[in-house]
């Protein structure tokens, strides 16, 4: 909390010194988004209401400044069995060593990865103040989304929408956000700020990207995406419309995988970075997946932090050997060979009278995946380097994954990220280096070869699977958009592809609910945004 209270105050101060005399800070600045269930904790609100105090008279000097700080307040009356919520998700306006006006968000969401209702009661008072003259109406977030707050901003007098704002990112979310916001301008006619939270939290990820729209809708700036910085707009009355004018530098935007990848990135860097490990691991098997991962990691962490170990098994073919040396020295990482041959060899002749008569399986596979998974564990507890894994959304949605095997670690770096969006990225890597870490850091071969797992003689993943673009398509329907197989299939897909992955996806909650925290870079991903009963027969 005190962090957080002293970079308002360091940027405020900035601000103030450059001429701004109107600081917007994102939603529940002071203590991060989303608390979850420290919001129901007596001590978390008491240190948010100290950390507001703590910004409010340090700035107090700062004559005309206003600053706009997001944090939870109130109180709750509770018991072990019940919970009266008093508090609210709060935006005050500081001015020179006090609380001006304050705010209390109104639209509280309560889906996807949002779950306010368990926290927050909604305000129902709009919320303007003055600087230099104009009259700021102030928006929390979800409010933005809807008429009334906007239209009650304009009624008591806001002559500019100011919205602070904490939305994970989700591919396609910042042009969401801007038509929204557009619509909204639109309605009103009024200039709008949107200034947006940085940063991974998690599972989620807030790409920044704040941005200002004037009255007719028209974008007047925006600032980078995935970057924490100041962002000035300036605010000038226009005598031609009497109303104001807003301006502002236009940053560019990315492209899908673009966004994607420095999504990625800050998920990886903000996670180990928060959570205080001194490094990674992960198993570079001379596959797509890891491939990626192990990039992703080095753009994140740089190579000193990252360590690769190759775990070569009786199936694992020469050109992956070749392939996992020739990545880990494009990317600079440590880089060890540990054959799990003799640990295999042991664990089967453990069971040779159990398995006496037995074809051998998937049983014998797993047992690969799971020596791998303990190595990589006991190098973790060893040296406190947390394992990454590499398991991507196709495997994770149909259960083509190992339990405590290849799903063993701490962090899922390409949880919510589908097969075909993983060579994408590798392709798009390849053609950028955008963290100066090596260009073509994965060999082609990696993302030409057919997939395989490599825990039997000549194996390859669509001998169990549909052509992942099928696969994909049909996990994206069924699973993100809640298609019916029965929709899926008049779509033009083949019923037997559609039982097939529809009836994987169901039996497989059971790995999902022990899988690793992963980056969410979905509308639905394998977290928060997805609760399915394990224990259920319902087959549409």
């Amino acid at each position: 909390m005190a962090g957080n209270a002293q970079k308002i105050i360091d940027c405020a101060t900035q601000a103030y010194a450059d001429g701004a005399r109107l600081v917007l800070t994102p939603e529940l600045s002071l203590c991060g988004y989303a608390a979850e269930d420290l919001f129901l904790r007596r001590s978390f609100i008491a240190a948010c209401d100290d950390a507001l105090k703590t910004v409010s008279a340090a700035l107090a000097g700062l004559k005309g400044l206003h600053v706009v700080v997001g944090h939870p307040s109130g109180t709750d009356e509770r018991t072990r069995s019940v919970s009266v919520q008093r508090r609210f998700n709060m935006a005050s306006v500081v001015c020179e060593g006090r609380v001006v006006a304050s705010y209390a968000k109104r639209e509280l969401p309560n889906y996807q990865v949002f779950d306010e209702r368990r926290y927050f009661l909604p305000g129902h008072q709009p919320c303007v103040f003055e600087v230099k003259g104009v009259k700021v109406g102030l928006l929390i977030c979800e409010d933005a989304w809807f008429d009334q707050p906007a239209q009650e901003a304009k009624a008591s007098g806001a002559e500019l929408l100011a919205v602070i704002n904490a939305s994970p990112f989700h591919v396609g979310k910042g042009d969401e956000r801007e038509q929204a916001m557009r619509l909204r301008t639109q309605a009103t006619g009024l200039p709008l700020v949107y200034a947006h939270l940085v940063g991974g939290q998690d599972e989620v990820v807030f790409e920044g990207r704040s941005f200002a729209l004037n009255a007719d809708g028209s974008l007047a700036g925006r600032a980078p995406s995935f970057e924490a910085a100041s962002f000035a707009v300036d605010v000038a009355h226009d005598r031609a419309s009497g109303g104001l004018q807003l301006s502002a530098p236009v940053a560019a935007d990315g492209s899908l995988e673009a966004d994607l990848w420095h999504a990625l990135v800050l998920g990886v860097r903000d996670y180990i970075g928060k959570n205080g490990f001194p490094g990674t691991l992960l198993g570079l098997s001379g596959g797509i997946d890891s491939a990626l991962v192990l990039a992703i990691a080095v753009d994140a962490l740089g190579a000193d932090k990252v360590r690769a170990v190759m775990m070569p098994s009786p199936y694992t073919a020469e050109i992956s050997w070749v392939d996992a040396r020739d990545m880990a020295r494009r990317m600079g990482v440590r880089y060890d060979e540990v054959s799990i041959v003799p640990e295999f060899e042991a664990f089967l002749g453990s069971l040779k009278a159990d398995f006496e008569g037995t074809q051998v399986d998937t049983t014998e596979e797993n047992i690969q995946a799971r020596i791998r998974g303990t190595l990589l564990m006991a190098l973790s507890n060893k040296f406190g380097s947390i394992v990454l894994t590499t398991g991507n959304k196709s495997e994770m949605a149909t259960g083509y994954c190992t339990l405590y095997g290849d799903m063993a670690g701490g962090f899922a770096v390409i949880k919510d990220v589908a097969k075909t969006l993983v060579f994408k990225l590798a392709h798009w890597r390849n053609a950028n280096d955008p963290y100066g870490t090596g260009a073509q850091p994965i060999p082609e071969r990696i993302i030409t070869r057919p997939p395989s797992a490599e825990l039997r003689p000549d194996q390859k993943d669509q001998d169990s699977l549909p052509p992942y673009e099928v696969l994909d398509e049909i996990v994206s329907r069924f699973m993100e958009n809640d298609q019916s197989s029965a929709e899926i299939i008049a779509a033009g897909f083949a019923p037997a592809d559609v039982e097939k992955v529809t009836r994987l996806i169901r039996i497989n909650e059971y790995k999902r609910r022990q899988s690793p925290v992963g980056i969410r870079v979905t509308h639905r991903s394998f977290g928060k945004d997805w609760r399915y009963p394990i224990t259920n027969k319902f087959r549409a």
